[in-house]
């Protein structure tokens, strides 16, 4: 008989967690016996798949911040070379996490696996000579948006426009007053989603500027609600310490659960730069966005970026669709004006705006993904 398809995949964070298992899904459709072994969160491993690591092992943000973590990354990527190339999948899948994917899937592609790298890194913004890197490390990389192609085909470098799996999953319009129903928030108030991150490297340089900012906020609008989605409960014990140091007198409702609801059911959302901003988008709700990093990570970055925007709702729409306040700006100030003249604002051509591009990549980016996949096996 046929030995069943096996497929090496890794991911590094929660939203990685979610690509992997519509991924599974998909592939499953087709070899419904498919196996997956490497590094999967907890939605990945609810289908089965193997994780031989913590997830959180790779969930670390800034150039700086790596470096405590360097001799256990080295140790994790060593093992998982030598798991795959004593038993070679028939592909492997590096979701994300580039700086730890792209040199697992250089060393096994070199072993002679095939590698896919699911989500372009932000090559095109920064390190532009990456392509090369990333070249040398990958048979395929599947790219969410429609320019993250055009630029890896200047190169002709394979990589294939899927779509965000995001954009297939989050209707058109949401309820507001469903969300709010589901969190067991009132109806008959203004809330602000306050989303500082989902990393504990996040947490640590966001809440400052976030809770002060609410407390900004609140002394200007004392009848709004303030809602805080938390991943797990080492976020939860993070938030609740600073919210205790910082504005113990303030009402938070912390709420554990995606980010996804608790945008739903707000009016306005203040939140740290990544994939949130684009969920943010798809689900229609004004943004102000907010990020900060270590000093020396900001140096370093500042003379490397080659883009004018961070967050993917301006990159795709090629302009300033939503205030950016990074690093130096990122403060209280800046951020509780942004969130004040939102929540006195209709905000119609925006959420127009965000409409539109969430048809641009809506695809069926699942099937999309995996319909890739299965042709680079062959």
């Amino acid at each position: 008989m046929n030995k069943p398809l096996r497929i090496g995949i890794v991911v590094g964070e929660l939203s990685g967690d979610t690509l992997g298992e519509g991924l599974i899904k998909a592939i499953r459709e087709q070899y419904p016996d498919a196996e997956f072994v490497g590094i999967g969160g907890p939605k990945m491993m609810a289908l089965g798949c193997q994780s031989l690591f913590n997830m959180e092992e790779l969930a670390v943000m800034g150039l700086v911040e790596v470096l405590g973590r360097l001799p256990r990354l080295i140790k994790v990527k060593k093992q998982l070379v030598e798991h795959f190339t004593s038993n070679p999948p028939d592909v492997f899948i590096g979701i994300d996490a580039p700086d730890f994917n792209l040199r697992l899937e250089r060393s096994l592609k070199d072993a002679g696996i095939k590698t896919v790298h699911y989500v372009s890194p932000s090559v095109w913004a920064w390190r532009q000579k990456r392509i090369f890197s990333i070249e040398a490390a990958t048979n395929l990389v599947l790219a969410f948006l429609p320019f993250e192609k055009a630029f890896y085909d200047k190169y002709n470098v394979p990589c294939e426009f899927i779509g965000h799996t995001l954009a297939d999953t989050i209707p058109m319009d949401t309820d507001k007053v469903q969300a709010r129903e589901q969190l067991g928030l009132s109806q008959d108030k203004q809330w602000l989603a306050v989303l500082p991150g989902s990393r504990g490297s996040e947490l640590k340089m966001l809440c400052e500027p976030f809770i002060n900012a609410c407390k900004t906020i609140h002394s200007q609008n004392p009848e709004l609600g303030f809602a805080v989605a938390l991943v797990n409960a080492k976020r939860r014990e993070q938030f609740e310490q600073a919210w205790k140091e910082l504005a113990p007198e303030l009402e938070f409702h912390l709420i554990d659960d995606t980010a996804h609801n608790v945008i739903a059911a707000s009016d306005v959302v203040m939140l740290a730069s990544g994939t949130v901003a684009l969920e943010c988008m798809l689900l229609k709700r004004p943004m102000v966005v907010g990020y900060r990093v270590n000093a020396i990570t900001a140096f370093i970055a500042k003379r490397l970026v080659k883009t004018k925007y961070v967050s993917l709702p301006n990159i795709l729409a090629d302009q300033e669709l939503v205030k950016e306040y990074l690093l130096e700006d990122c403060t209280p100030e800046n951020l509780s004006r942004e969130v004040m003249r939102l929540l006195d604002s209709d905000n119609q051509a925006m959420i127009d705006k965000f409409t539109e591009m969430h048809h641009w990549i809506r695809k069926d980016a699942d099937k999309q993904a995996a319909n890739a996949v299965l042709n680079l096996i062959g």
